[in-house]
């Protein structure tokens, strides 16, 4: 079985690097077209077949898109695989406009995060350009849902998670950040690691995907409670918003009753999430983001009410969910897990046995085989009688 992975970066997305590494694993042949860049010698050391060429629909240059449809339709003819499995919006669309509707290939929208199904046009203009041969696997049971509340027919649709590399989880507090900062070892830390966008306007967004705003309003509001709260914002801009991270940094100096400290980039993230008593991820869409990586390090963690968060996080089981856009909502479940050790510790704790069960990318894998073999086989993913 030979499958072509459409990528749009190859800076980030180490998710896809974890899939398809399992799946060489597993025995099929897998071919991936990215950009260059420094994720390309990581999937060639995983013996995938790698094209360095881009695939994705460009928005900002449309005069590139005849140029790199020509570039699909010669890929496609070169590796003539079995399935197409495209991973984000604008490879999907590029490569559904550059073969057709009709083209023979399976093809399959492996979807990573909901934002465009958040959006009507967005939404609409994706479904209708799929033609009888492409099929969508969710990445979260929110995204699953939405595609049948849309009229999609539940055998072209399936779920597979983005799978981590589970490992023991780390013991002891490494005391990185703390000491770089200057931070009294037994202060109350909480913190987010989460790469900086800027709002689109395009999509009616007035403050950042990621919730940064949000998080800082919280922890004033929390820091009149909780004396010496710090707050670390673990991360950099993505893709040119330095303005935007910029703003934020103003808006964190700005707090009275906190301390926010903005890290940048950081590649020592497994370590310093051991600094953290908790975890905070108040995006405002998700798929099931940075609640995987804070629960495998079995951090007490509260998340948003958006996309995939709810597959990981139980209320009063595996953490705390909050509204999203509601700071003071946020900064209560701050003060109640600070204040409740033993508790948030037992949240943790299933959290992580949660994430074993869900997100073992072996396991993953084999069901992605899974729904391939489905697929050639039977012409739908899910077969009648046969549960995803």
């Amino acid at each position: 079985m030979r499958v072509l992975h459409l990528l749009k970066t190859s800076i980030g997305a180490s998710w896809g690097l974890r899939q398809m590494g399992e799946l060489v694993k597993i025995g099929v042949d897998v071919h991936v077209a990215l950009p260059p860049g420094p994720m390309v010698v990581k999937y060639k050391k995983a013996g995938v077949t790698t094209h360095e060429c881009g695939t994705a629909l460009s928005v900002r240059r449309p005069h590139d898109n005849l140029a790199i449809f020509r570039r699909i339709r010669r890929l496609v003819r070169e590796v003539n695989p079995d399935i197409i499995h495209s991973h984000f919006v604008a490879n999907t669309i590029a490569m559904r406009l550059a073969l057709g509707k009709d083209h023979p290939a399976k093809r399959i929208f492996h979807v990573p995060g909901p934002l465009h199904l958040e959006h009507c046009f967005f939404r609409n203009m994706e479904i209708l350009s799929a033609g009888s041969n492409d099929f969508w696997l969710a990445s979260c049971e929110w995204t699953r849902q939405r595609y049948i509340r849309s009229g999609i027919d539940p055998s072209r649709l399936g779920l597979v998670y983005y799978g981590v590399e589970l490992s023991e989880p780390p013991v002891g507090r490494v005391g990185r950040l703390r000491q770089e900062f200057g931070v009294d070892p037994n202060a109350p830390v909480i913190g987010n690691v989460a790469y900086f966008y800027a709002p689109k306007r395009y999509l009616g967004q007035k403050v950042g995907l990621k919730g940064h705003e949000d998080l800082i309003a919280a922890v004033e509001l929390a820091g009149r409670h909780i004396p010496g709260l710090t707050c670390f914002l673990v991360g950099g801009p993505w893709d040119g918003s330095d303005h935007y991270f910029e703003r934020i940094r103003l808006l964190a100096e700005r707090i009275t009753h906190a301390r926010i400290i903005l890290t940048g980039y950081r590649a020592d993230v497994h370590d310093i999430y051991q600094d953290f008593d908790v975890a905070v991820h108040p995006s405002h869409s998700e798929n099931i983001g940075g609640a995987v990586e804070s629960l495998l390090h079995e951090i007490p963690t509260i998340a948003t009410n958006v996309g995939g968060f709810p597959d990981l996080i139980h209320p009063g089981v595996t953490g705390w969910l909050v509204p999203p856009k509601a700071p003071q909502a946020l900064a209560n479940s701050i003060q109640e897990a600070l204040e409740r050790p033993n508790e948030a510790t037992r949240r943790a704790k299933a959290g992580r046995r949660l994430v074993e069960d869900l997100l073992d990318v072996r396991e993953n894998a084999r069901e992605l085989v899974m729904y391939y073999k489905n697929l050639l086989a039977t012409g739908s993913l899910t077969p009648k009688g046969w549960k995803s």
